[in-house]
């Protein structure tokens, strides 16, 4: 399952956890300022991360905050189940793929052991840019993203054909529609479908299951 949040900070905090019933790993594919994408697998992802879709509102105190007013931030996550190569068929003379020097910090280190891989699917324009140490795990998680993408814009437009003005998972990304209240001053987690709380220390820590 991918996992994509638009957020101001992304989080990474869930693990494993043997023994209690609650197994996820997550991987981070790729992140930047306001956008991750997520790799979840384990045997709850699916149970976990379909509670996790929507907007989640958080409020915290900045560090840069010298008056201590608290600010709010709205996150929206999406949570889609990762397209496989036997699931979707993605033309290899589709895809374009070029190689080229990390643009980010390391200088000139960075550019003679970093590839940047960026995979275009020319039919539709569809880009992903992939940057680490690897250029042949670029080339596969570039691959991957790229063929969920498609698989997903896919099955959007068939749903849209099916239902009309059907409302993304993600919801308007207002304030007011929010799946998820995540308050750090009052240390406090509250989940709006399912009515269930938690701490923000817990929930920090990895234990999403408290809100199920």
């Amino acid at each position: 399952m991918q996992s994509s949040s638009s957020c101001p900070r992304s989080r990474s905090t869930a693990g494993r956890r043997p023994g209690v019933g609650f197994d996820l790993h997550l991987e981070i594919l790729k992140a930047r300022p306001g956008h991750a994408i997520l790799r979840v697998t384990g045997r709850d992802a699916r149970r976990v991360f379909e509670r996790e879709r929507g907007g989640h509102r958080w409020q915290r105190v900045p560090p840069t905050e010298r008056r201590g007013r608290v600010h709010t931030s709205t996150i929206t996550v999406a949570a889609l189940p990762e397209v496989l190569a036997s699931e979707f068929v993605l033309d290899p003379s589709e895809v374009q793929i070029r190689t080229t020097g990390s643009g980010g910090p390391g200088g000139q280190h960075a550019n003679k052991t970093e590839s940047t891989v960026v995979a275009t699917h020319l039919p539709t324009g569809t880009t992903v840019r992939i940057e680490s140490r690897s250029q042949h795990q670029n080339r596969a998680v570039a691959l991957s993203v790229l063929r969920t993408r498609l698989a997903t814009a896919q099955r959007e437009r068939n749903a849209r054909v099916r239902n009309r003005a059907r409302r993304e998972q993600v919801g308007s990304g207002m304030r007011g529609d929010k799946s998820v209240t995540i308050s750090i001053p009052r240390d406090s987690v509250i989940h709006h479908e399912t009515g269930k709380r938690t701490t923000y220390r817990r929930y920090s820590r990895g234990y999403l299951d408290d809100l199920l």
